[in-house]
């Protein structure tokens, strides 16, 4: 099988190439950057807005399967528009299409959330991945979309871990009532390379089993990596200046029950061994 990773850089792309490859899976990923990371003809320079450039790239590696991690959170051109891009791409090259989507769907008025549970975003990135959703569904009808929540590490590499060392200095604020499913990157690829490999079509959540604030998350990070907890300041998003839902919670259980990996909870992936 030879894939192709789209936003390959990321963290959850450069999980997904390393486990591919490690499954001696043909993996490309794709960079918007003129200078790729180490691997050569295993990176492809790509902008997902250019939809004539996207139709070339994947008609060009032959892949089986192109899994879009791709997004901007400011830019709807690259989260919804590219999306749409790469799914009228893959269906003309004949290949599945994996699309990656957030629990950012969801306005949090109605949790926990099915996966026949119809988005309600609150805010434009929401709104620019419930976009993509439907897009996806319109041009490529048997494709695999999976909603995920809050990806975490093992070395600080995720958005939130980075935002909990910042915390720790007293540089940010995390929210006690702003709730999610986090989900660990390793556990999160593996389940999507199983959904790929099985071409598994139709909406899967793919989130861990525990819901947790971002603050008590943070709290398990500072932990983990040494840091004092007691020193992450606490706040509220209802009373902050920053729009977003507050409880939203994936139910991931009827696609667990389908795949062999494990989606664990934060409790069980933060622990001081790391």
């Amino acid at each position: 099988m030879r894939m192709l990773v789209l936003g390959g850089r990321g963290l959850l792309g450069g999980e997904l190439l390393s486990q591919a490859r490690a499954q001696e899976i043909e993996a490309i990923g794709t960079s918007t950057l003129a200078t790729t990371p180490s691997g050569g003809s295993a990176w492809r320079q790509l902008d997902l807005r250019d939809r004539q450039a996207t139709i070339e790239l994947i008609q060009a590696t032959r892949a089986d399967v192109v899994i879009n991690v791709a997004y901007r959170q400011s830019d709807w051109a690259t989260t919804a528009d590219g999306a749409a891009n790469a799914a009228v791409a893959t269906s003309a090259a004949g290949a599945h299409l994996v699309f990656v989507s957030s629990d950012a769907v969801f306005s949090g008025a109605r949790s926990p959330y099915s996966e026949r549970a119809l988005p309600d975003p609150l805010t434009p990135y929401g709104a620019a991945k419930a976009a993509a959703e439907t897009a996806v569904r319109a041009v490529a009808a048997e494709s695999t979309i999976v909603r995920t929540s809050l990806i975490i590490s093992s070395n600080g590499a995720s958005v939130h871990e980075r935002r909990t060392h910042a915390a720790a200095r007293g540089k940010e604020q995390l929210f006690t009532d702003d709730v999610r499913c986090p989900v660990h990157v390793e556990d999160l690829a593996g389940a999507i390379l199983e959904l790929a490999s099985a071409r598994r079509s139709g909406m899967h959540h793919l989130a861990g089993p525990e819901a947790m604030s971002r603050y008590d998350l943070g709290r398990l990070i500072a932990l983990r990596d040494g840091l004092d907890p007691s020193r992450i300041p606490a706040s509220q998003r209802a009373r902050s200046s920053m729009p977003g839902p507050l409880d939203v919670r994936l139910d991931s259980q009827a696609t667990q029950r389908r795949i062999g990996t494990r989606l664990r909870g934060p409790s069980s992936f933060l622990t001081t061994s790391g």
